[in-house]
């Protein structure tokens, strides 16, 4: 049998390394875009502060891929999928031939439509040439502006400050992130930015326009069409500012077209079944730019390489893993935050420790059983609640409030 997987990105490489630790001896290609598979993750942190190299950073050791036998294609796309008569072909014409084809190919940084988006001092992040390019407008004392506090936008803030610039933060939303921290935990974690010395803006961006001193960006506020929040409700400001660089953290968009083109069923993502199969028995997909048919995408790094874990087993007929509650982290401000389930589910929160301490988390509960975490600087939380979450153990709201109460008492119910 003959693989094709087409995208090197966490996806992808947790593919073919599931394949071939899953016994497959059959011909596998990887093809990537870039140099060398990567890891993402750092783009936002280590990697555009400087501290790592690209090659720190690579997902898998360059000598891996030959003692796996996989072939690797780099610095190349795939750019037709033809299911029918099992071809696929690449940028350059070159054709391979593949029993199946796994589509890894993620997504775009978002632009949304606002006028003077293209100029040049608009940056996005999706890539180590995002970063390249980012890092060079990274400058002690540079004006940066960051629109959206997401994960993405919150962490290049956090890096930007840490450089020595001047950075403002604008997000339309009064506590990004509530939904999935709940909404005390957002608000600290959001709070930490101002702490820093970064303005924190409650607004969108109305327009882009370049001026002879930077970038004028202007503003479009919640309550009054012309002014908006700094730091904190119904403290007005200009419409207006001037900034060296401009930096959108607003979402990814899917990568379809490949799978368009080849006839495959796309609705805000490449549909799948639980084995991550597309509506073309021979093709498969995982990653970002895959969502299920029974709910949305996911765009973190460990469901993008649970999705390939989930594609090898489908391809090798073995038992697709079942799933597990789902699992993020982000890094600022020298604060490390992980988040497992879904607090939005959630009908009471506990708080265990205190805002105050080193380390703390917040569980959500509902029905008496743990549907979430998130935790400051304690991993350990979240693991055993990711247990807690799977199992369906009952917690005893007091007891888990208690930072004395060993959570793995409490995981024996």
């Amino acid at each position: 049998m003959r693989i094709v997987v087409a995208g090197g990105g966490v996806a992808g490489v947790s593919t073919v390394a599931a394949l071939r630790a899953g016994g497959f001896d059959g011909d596998l290609t990887l093809v990537d875009a870039g140099e060398f598979p990567y890891d993402r993750p750092p783009l936002s942190k280590e990697y555009l502060a400087g501290s790592r190299e690209l090659k720190q950073i690579a997902l898998q050791s360059p000598h891996w891929y030959e003692e796996q036998g996989v072939r690797l294609i780099n610095e190349c796309t795939v750019t037709a999928l033809h299911p029918a008569d099992g071809t696929v072909e690449l940028a350059g014409g070159l054709l391979l031939r593949a029993d199946r084809v796994v589509l890894a190919t993620g997504g775009g940084a978002a632009r949304p439509p606002i006028p003077g988006v293209g100029s040049d001092r608009v940056h996005v992040l999706r890539t180590a040439e995002d970063a390249d390019r980012l890092r060079a407008a990274l400058t002690p004392g540079a004006r940066v502006l960051v629109v959206g506090a997401g994960l993405i936008g919150a962490e290049v803030a956090s890096t930007a400050v840490g450089l020595g610039c001047d950075v403002v933060l604008a997000d339309p939303v009064a506590t990004p992130l509530a939904a999935a921290l709940g909404e005390d935990l957002a608000a600290w974690l959001h709070g930490l930015h101002a702490r820093r010395g970064i303005t924190t803006v409650r607004a969108g961006v109305a327009s882009f326009a370049e001026t002879t001193d930077g970038i004028e960006a202007s503003f479009a506020g919640g309550v009054e069409p012309r002014t908006f929040d700094v730091a904190g409700p119904g403290v007005a400001a200009e419409p207006s500012r001037v900034f060296d660089a401009v930096v959108l953290g607003v979402g990814m968009t899917p990568r379809t077209a490949l799978a368009e083109s080849a006839g495959l069923d796309v609705d805000r993502g490449v549909l799948v079944d639980a084995g991550q199969i597309t509506s073309n028995p021979a093709v498969l997909a995982v990653g970002d730019g895959a969502r299920t048919r029974q709910g949305p995408r996911v765009e973190h790094w460990e469901a993008a390489r649970h999705d390939g874990a989930r594609a090898a087993a489908t391809i090798l007929g073995a038992r697709v893993p079942a799933p597990t509650a789902p699992w993020f982290w982000t890094d600022r401000h020298g604060r490390h935050v992980e988040v497992a389930g879904h607090m939005e589910t959630a009908d009471e929160v506990i708080v265990r420790g205190s805002f105050d301490d080193p380390c703390f988390s917040v569980f959500g509960l509902r029905d008496g059983l743990v549907v979430a975490a998130a935790a400051v600087d304690d991993s350990t939380a979240v693991r055993a609640a990711r247990r807690m979450i799977d199992r369906r153990v009952p917690a005893d709201p007091v007891r888990l409030s208690d930072p004395s109460t060993s959570l793995r008492t409490l995981l024996r119910g």
